[in-house]
């Protein structure tokens, strides 16, 4: 398990270990290892706004990514693995993918080995296998191609950054929400699929990764960008004011219904995951920041990002995007002087102007109807 953060510890690791697996965490936090290694195993907190569980995951270990050696031969003895690195530390842990598949194929290891990409990036699976490709000598192609997949998936479970006063307690410890579906792209895998807990295989992979992006990031950008500019905290303070609720709940329609007409999937499906949603972003327990939703708006108001792109699905269905426009209007809104993007962004707008940042952000043009929504709401949202 390449990476023993929020998404590798605090979720994967669990699916892995009560699917009957000992899992080996890859990372290059030294404190994290060293109460890894100690342990054998690690707590995880389960919560929600009425109740609260400590479960133990085990057996585990941990090596250092500079272990190329160690990692290369865990990665020969292995099942299965995964990443959760975040996207810009994929290029790093290819060689170490790279140096683990050579091996598997000199010790003449016939069985498959299954990437699992947990990272918000699209096409990840394949992006991850170029790059794995990459430091692999050509005469390994035909034995990456035929023992080796790259799965992509979709990360649903919430998981807040451990406080400083988690890790000194406990470096290990994480808390974490009790969901724990993991859809996954079945055309990834090499031979059968593996039986884990929580694994969804799916067909139309496309439409699970715009539920992810659309229906549950989306709502998280409302929640996180209109809830800063009321002033709020957490997350489930912003979806307590009715207002943000409004406008929250408009919004999530207006994607859903772009995603009806893109995808041609049922409107119940999404609709009984936007109901689900809702009573999972009300966990006070998960104290989730509107400061951890709204962060890095620069990416997060991209043109095919949480917010822009799900108002082009909307624009692609015939509907008007209104609610939709009031989160692109707060993103841009987005001050917290603590996010560098943020700090950024506001630079930006002053020395280039509204207009040209809005073009080159979100690709949203002068002339656009989108243009004149969001730039409605802006001045209105700035008096």
């Amino acid at each position: 398990m390449f990476g023993a953060g929020n998404v590798g510890r605090g979720f994967l690791g669990q699916l892995l270990s009560e699917s009957g697996y000992a899992v080996v965490f890859v990372d290059i936090d030294e404190p994290l290892i060293s109460a890894l290694n100690t342990q054998q195993a690690y707590t995880i907190r389960l919560v929600d706004t009425d109740r609260a569980e400590e479960v133990t995951i085990s057996p585990v270990r941990a090596l250092h990514a500079e272990d190329i050696d160690g990692v290369a031969q865990a990665l020969t003895e292995a099942d299965m693995a995964a990443t959760a690195v975040g996207a810009r530390a994929l290029p790093h842990i290819a060689p170490l993918l790279a140096a683990g598949i050579a091996r598997r194929a000199q010790s003449s290891v016939q069985d498959p080995l299954n990437i699992i990409i947990c990272e918000n990036l699209k096409d990840a699976a394949a992006t991850f296998r170029h790059l794995v490709s990459e430091h692999l000598d050509a005469d390994l192609g035909a034995y990456l191609e035929a023992h080796v997949g790259f799965v992509d998936t979709v990360i649903g479970r919430m998981v807040p950054p451990p406080t400083p006063e988690m890790r000194a307690q406990d470096p290990s410890l994480i808390v974490v929400e009790p969901y724990k579906e993991l859809p996954v792209d079945r055309r990834g895998f090499a031979g059968p699929i593996p039986e884990i807990v929580g694994l969804e295989p799916c067909e139309d992979f496309a439409a699970y990764t715009a539920r992810k992006l659309y229906i549950h990031n989306c709502g998280h950008a409302m929640l996180g960008y209109l809830g800063h500019l009321r002033g709020y905290v957490f997350g489930y303070q912003a979806l307590e004011d009715a207002a943000i609720r409004a406008l929250f709940e408009r919004a999530l329609s207006e994607s859903k219904d772009g995603i009806v007409a893109a995808h041609g999937v049922e409107a119940t499906w999404l609709e009984a995951h936007i109901a689900d949603l809702c009573r999972r972003f009300a966990n006070r327990a998960l104290g989730d920041t509107t400061f951890r939703l709204a962060r890095d708006p620069l990416r997060k108001l991209g043109p095919e990002d949480r917010l822009v792109g799900a108002a082009r699905l909307a624009e692609k269905a015939g509907a008007e995007p209104e609610a939709l426009s009031w989160g692109i209007a707060a993103g841009y809104c987005f001050d917290a002087a603590d996010d560098p993007q943020a700090v950024r962004l506001q630079q930006r707008i002053a020395e280039e102007g509204f207009d040209a940042v809005l073009s080159d952000v979100s690709g949203i043009e002068v002339g656009e109807p989108l243009a004149a929504l969001v730039r409605e709401r802006l001045d209105i949202l700035q008096t």
